[in-house]
């Protein structure tokens, strides 16, 4: 069952309510160089992310904002635009009206929108500024970046009870509340509650959970969910999918970040992915055809159908942006790439289209099965063009 969330419009895309659950990924470049920004912004939206967050951190960047629009319009690219602001977004969406039109959500972190009294005002300003162009709002609280007055007040708070909780119980109270009084206040100063976003963003996946069950217990915001500093590779990725699979299964989020640092030199298109796959996995939204392949054993003593595996992965998802309207429904169709006899056979009748590659001490024939049917024994050489090809004509076949 979904948590029920009040539904968010973020230019063409809807967040929340019956929407599926949207990717979001962020940019690392300098958003004041244009042509980088731009260059990446094209990079994850082509791998899948439906909306980019980018920093605005500067005069510089607030004022290459609407050219980054201008520039990405031109180029056919329409992906939302969100503007993370920290400690002075309040000056920049003051000052570059053009900024603030051209984006299409602000990013407001409580925590470091100002200290002491000038917190409530400049906190004021960005949202008067946000209804003055009815936008969405996304209020991003962070444990690396708490609202140290609340913090302290519910401290306070806690050491005059009878039986004081502890203070890992007080950082979550303090998380949610931040989320919550902050929505308020936005409301109290005109932004329509269905202009709202919240999350709540912590490093520990068992926080994580807690936190996000008690936030979607109490409001009917959307929900934006996000493992914050995830980490690098494996470590990155496996627990992200342990905190955000246990959410998304709970009906719990409208939009998610899998905020991975990337590999040196490497692609920021890998937390998109994940994302996707997520996703898929768990049955939500589908995006690209799945590849079935077994892990290997010592019947399958060569790595041919680990390359084949790869290769056909790596063609399908080359292929998606063409194929994703020129074969409607393809995303949902599974391949099968087994490496022996065993269950080889049996796992390419499951899928739409398989092949069961010959292990070690086997006949060296390759069997294909196509909706569960057996239609042809490939051999020799070129198994792996072949077999391509006949993935190529099926998807023609049937999806065209």
């Amino acid at each position: 069952m979904r948590h029920t969330t009040v539904p968010v419009q973020i230019g063409p895309i809807t967040v929340g309510g019956n929407a599926p659950v949207v990717i979001q990924s962020m940019t690392n470049t300098d958003t004041a160089n244009v042509a980088a920004t731009v260059r990446q912004v094209q990079e994850l939206a082509q791998a899948g992310s439906e909306l980019v967050r980018i920093t605005v951190n500067s005069a510089e960047a607030a004022a290459a904002v609407p050219i980054i629009r201008e520039q990405l319009d031109r180029f056919g690219c329409h992906t939302p635009l969100i503007g993370d602001f920290h400690f002075n977004g309040h000056k920049l969406l003051r000052d570059y009206p053009d900024c603030a039109a051209a984006l299409a959500k602000y990013r407001i972190n409580p925590g470091n929108v100002g200290k002491g009294k000038k917190r409530d005002e400049q906190f004021a300003q960005m949202i008067e500024i946000a209804c003055l162009h009815e936008k969405p709002v996304r209020i991003g609280v962070n444990w690396g970046s708490m609202d140290q007055g609340l913090l302290a007040r519910l401290m306070d708070e806690n050491n005059q009870r009878p039986d004081p909780l502890d203070a890992k119980q007080i950082m979550f109270d303090a998380m949610i509340a931040s989320a919550l009084e902050s929505a308020a206040a936005a409301e109290q100063l005109g932004l329509a509650h269905d202009k709202i976003i919240l999350s709540c963003k912590m490093s520990g996946v068992q926080d994580l959970i807690m936190v996000y069950q008690e936030l979607a217990r109490r409001s009917d915001y959307s929900l934006h969910l996000g493992l914050t500093e995830a980490g690098m590779g494996s470590k990155g990725i496996v627990a992200s999918t342990a905190a955000l699979a246990v959410l998304l299964q709970q009906g719990i989020g409208d939009t998610i970040r899998i905020s991975l640092t990337p590999e040196p030199g490497q692609s920021r298109t890998a937390e998109v992915i994940v994302a996707q796959e997520i996703l898929q996995s768990l049955g939500l939204r589908a995006f690209v055809p799945q590849v079935v392949a077994c892990p290997g054993c010592g019947r399958t003593t060569s790595d041919y159908f680990q390359h084949l595996a790869k290769d056909i992965q790596t063609y399908i998802r080359e292929q998606m942006p063409q194929w994703s309207t020129k074969y409607p429904g393809v995303e949902r169709m599974t391949v099968a790439v087994m490496g022996c006899v065993v269950n080889g056979p049996g796992e390419s009748k499951h899928a739409n289209i398989g092949i069961s590659l010959p292990g070690s001490g086997e006949r060296p024939v390759a069997p294909v099965y196509e909706d569960g049917e057996k239609t042809v024994t490939l051999k020799g050489d070129n198994i792996a063009a072949e077999f391509q090809q006949l993935v190529e004509t099926y998807i023609e076949r049937t999806f065209g």
